[in-house]
């Protein structure tokens, strides 16, 4: 495999992200194919690490260089990003971290440019303590685009401060194990003889937490299906689902499908439909289904237009993931701090609302149908289901209260990523 100059990778994927909006879940993997086993951890790393501290890069840019990189030369801006996070939030030894970083503006074509890249970075080293002191007092230093500061702020006026630190940490891994194959306890056991430690959720009867994150293939079981990655708070809908053996139960919104192989584990003689807009995310939930050894029925198709893909049938149970905002995976996800845009969460809200309303008549009378989404804020959430409730006369709500309809996890350090489920039942 030919060597590939990390560095320069990142600085061309941050640069996708920031400047053509492109999602990095769709940029990683097709570069991660083109480096080695070893190398792929440290390019997320990089890729990862300098989008969740970008307004800290930008602001050092801004004090070190008189003007901007533009055109054909801005891929040497992120470049340069990548140096400074490397120096600042890696163990990779310095010298090491500057002689690759300078070497991808050769990667780049930009080989002129190497004495720049040098300059740069060695400046900052000579001034780090002064210039980390001042971008600590600026109002940079949380990291968040201003329009997400401002509505968490908003909502979460005592504790918005904390939602921030958790979504600027690194995600805490949370597994989940099959009860087919194993108890949690029992597999907790292997997982110890294997050298490794987990934690249990005290509210979510199938989530351990890794206490040191591990590639998935170390883990007992992985291939077997045993165990798969998701979230606790994704693994809280079952709570609120309680799905049965012998009903007929839509996931929609599907993909990638750890929500639906949780149903089959929970209520394996259930009959699942699992549906998705995104044909390609679709065959996320095909391998997910495989591996675990699970079989549903899955379709592409618009929440907004059931019709279109079930008919007129009703289901016993549905699970309605909504799109949303991705605000409660920032930690997850940091590219979602610069894909947003203040104007998207009127426009989310919209279709959560077109989805719930053409949905409800697809749930039996005595039916469940449990709202999910993984953002933390309340249009889209206490505010959508209180909305929904008003003009539903046969929508009865089972979580929270009237005036602060459904159940808010948010992001912490040892807890799960901020979520919002509402379990209603129809008259």
């Amino acid at each position: 495999m030919k060597k590939q100059n990390l560095r320069s990778m990142a600085a061309q994927a941050i640069e996708q992200v920031v400047e053509q909006g492109q999602s990095l879940s769709n940029i990683l993997p097709p570069l991660q194919q083109k480096v080695s086993d070893k190398d792929k951890a440290l390019l997320q790393e990089l890729c990862f690490g300098v989008l969740r501290t970008l307004p800290q890069h930008e602001w050092l840019i801004s004090k070190l260089m008189s003007r901007p990189m533009t055109g054909k030369q801005r891929t040497i801006h992120y470049l340069i990003m990548v140096g400074f996070y490397q120096l600042l939030h890696t163990r990779i030894p310095p010298h090491a971290a500057l002689a690759e970083t300078v070497e991808g503006a050769v990667a780049i074509k930009r080989p002129q440019l190497k004495g720049l890249i040098n300059g740069v970075l060695r400046q900052f080293q000579r001034q780090q303590e002064e210039l980390l002191a001042e971008f600590a007092q600026s109002e940079h230093r949380f990291l968040h685009p201003e329009w997400l500061l401002k509505r968490l702020k908003k909502a979460y006026p005592e504790n918005w401060a904390a939602i921030v630190e958790a979504n600027n940490q690194r995600p805490p891994m949370w597994l989940r194990v099959n009860r087919a194959h194993h108890s949690r306890d029992e597999w907790l056991a292997l997982l110890e003889e294997a050298g490794m430690e987990g934690a249990v959720h005290s509210g979510y009867p199938d989530a351990v937490r890794l206490l040191s994150p591990a590639p998935v293939f170390s883990l007992p079981g992985f291939d077997q299906g045993w165990v798969t990655v998701q979230d606790a708070s994704a693994q809280g809908c079952m709570a609120y689902l309680e799905p049965q053996n012998g009903e007929r139960i839509l996931d929609l919104c599907a993909a990638p499908g750890g929500k639906t192989t949780h149903i089959l584990e929970v209520a394996p003689q259930a009959s699942v439909l699992a549906v998705d807009v995104d044909e390609q995310r679709l065959s996320r939930v095909y391998d997910n289904l495989k591996r675990l050894g699970l079989k549903a029925e899955v379709k592409q198709g618009d929440g907004r237009t059931p019709a279109q893909w079930c008919g007129d049938e009703q289901f016993d149970r549905i699970l309605l993931d909504a799109p949303c905002s991705a605000t409660g995976v920032v930690r997850r996800h940091p590219d979602i701090k610069w894909l947003r845009r203040d104007r998207d969460i009127s426009e989310l809200a919209q279709l959560q609302a077109e989805i719930l309303e053409a949905i409800w008549p697809h749930l039996k009378s005595g039916g469940t149908l449990v709202y999910a989404t993984c953002s933390v804020l309340p249009e889209e959430n206490g505010q959508q289901i209180a909305a929904f409730l008003k003009r539903t006369p046969d929508a009865k709500l089972c979580t929270g209260t009237a005036e602060k309809p459904g159940k808010q996890n948010l992001p912490g350090a040892e807890e799960g990523d901020g979520f919002f489920y509402a379990k209603i039942v129809k008259a």
